[in-house]
């Protein structure tokens, strides 16, 4: 495993973090199926046996519950060797699986404490702002993030998804440790401007689904795609619907060919894509059981040559022209 610091902090993270999204289960808006929480929780405690040392999660997974399941984690593993703790705020439960955006002051706080108490700590090493929606709120909830780490009840503070201009506001209150984007070989828009700019800015970065929310497992079917639960949120995500999944399998099935004749998997590829970014600092990869994690942990260790990356950037050309193409046939017909 290899291990970056976190741009200008002295924190150095392990450039696999696991992620405890999908461990939140289906039972709200954004929902990834039935989860059984045993096997959660043994894939957290295996991914630090693989040498990942950092956790992400957020209070809004699950509700609470992916917080409580890595707190019940940590009380396995021996303190010498627990995981740094990443959440996040701006998220809340309404009630119904729904949820609402907020970046009140008063909200941020409250979901601090909660945050604390449900991971069982007296300190959140790495606190970010889920979302700037309401982008009108977004100085008042970074606000508060200084102010509680001024507390000590955080120890680094960061945002997730938020736009070049949007950093630049947060910059003016107080430096930006990490950012934490989407990023993988078939969602790139932040290699435009976001990461040239946390590059300049030495704001590290934590992109999260690096496999396509699966589809860059190698192990994604139509059929798995079809058999999806309404509890699954990319049941409704057009990535993986067709006609876009289709163009999506093909692409893969290139990933399987390259990745074939390094003697790695697909899921491992990806993985190691994403991290030779100058920009990137660790990537998040999501477990569900231990196994999972046991699959792709040693991407970690994976270094992609330069003729790999050229046969990858060749698909992914083939990729965005055949969905532009899919656009262009779609903007006629209406």
């Amino acid at each position: 495993m290899q291990y970056r610091l976190l741009g200008n902090s002295s924190l150095k993270l392990s450039v696999i973090g696991l992620g405890t999204w999908a461990i939140g289960g289906g039972e709200w808006k954004f929902g990834w199926g039935d989860q059984d929480e045993e096997e959660a929780v043994q894939a957290i405690v295996r991914s630090v046996e693989l040498g990942v040392n950092w956790i992400d999660t957020a209070a809004i997974y699950g509700e609470g519950r992916s917080e409580l399941l890595v707190a019940k984690a940590m009380e396995r593993i021996p303190v010498a060797d627990r995981p740094l703790i990443a959440t996040k705020c701006g998220r809340v439960a309404v009630g119904n699986g729904e949820i609402d955006k907020c970046l009140k002051r008063s909200s941020v706080i409250a979901e601090c404490e909660a945050s604390l108490r449900r991971l069982n700590t007296d300190c959140i090493d790495l606190y970010q702002l889920h979302w700037p929606e309401p982008d009108e709120d977004i100085e008042e909830g970074w606000q508060a993030l200084v102010d509680l780490k001024k507390q000590g009840k955080v120890a680094h503070i960061g945002v997730s998804n938020h736009s070049v201009s949007q950093m630049k506001r947060l910059q003016a209150i107080h430096p930006i440790v990490s950012l934490q984007p989407p990023y993988s070989m078939i969602a790139r828009d932040v290699e435009q401007e976001i990461l040239p700019f946390c590059e300049r800015e030495q704001i590290g970065v934590i992109c999260y689904s690096p496999m396509g929310k699966g589809l860059l497992s190698g192990t994604f079917t139509a059929e798995r795609a079809a058999a999806l639960s309404s509890t699954d949120h990319r049941s409704r995500d057009p990535r993986f619907q067709s006609p876009q999944l289709e163009i999506n399998l093909d692409f893969v099935q290139t990933m399987h060919q390259i990745s074939a004749q390094l003697g790695w998997t697909v899921a491992e590829l990806a993985i190691a894509w994403v991290l030779q970014h100058p920009s990137v600092t660790s990537a998040i990869v999501g477990a569900r059981r231990p196994q999972q994690i046991e699959q792709t942990a040693s991407a970690g260790d994976r270094v992609p040559d330069s003729d790999t990356l050229d046969k990858i950037a060749e698909a992914i050309q083939l990729r965005e022209q055949r969905l532009a193409m899919l656009s262009n046939l779609t903007k006629a017909r209406v």
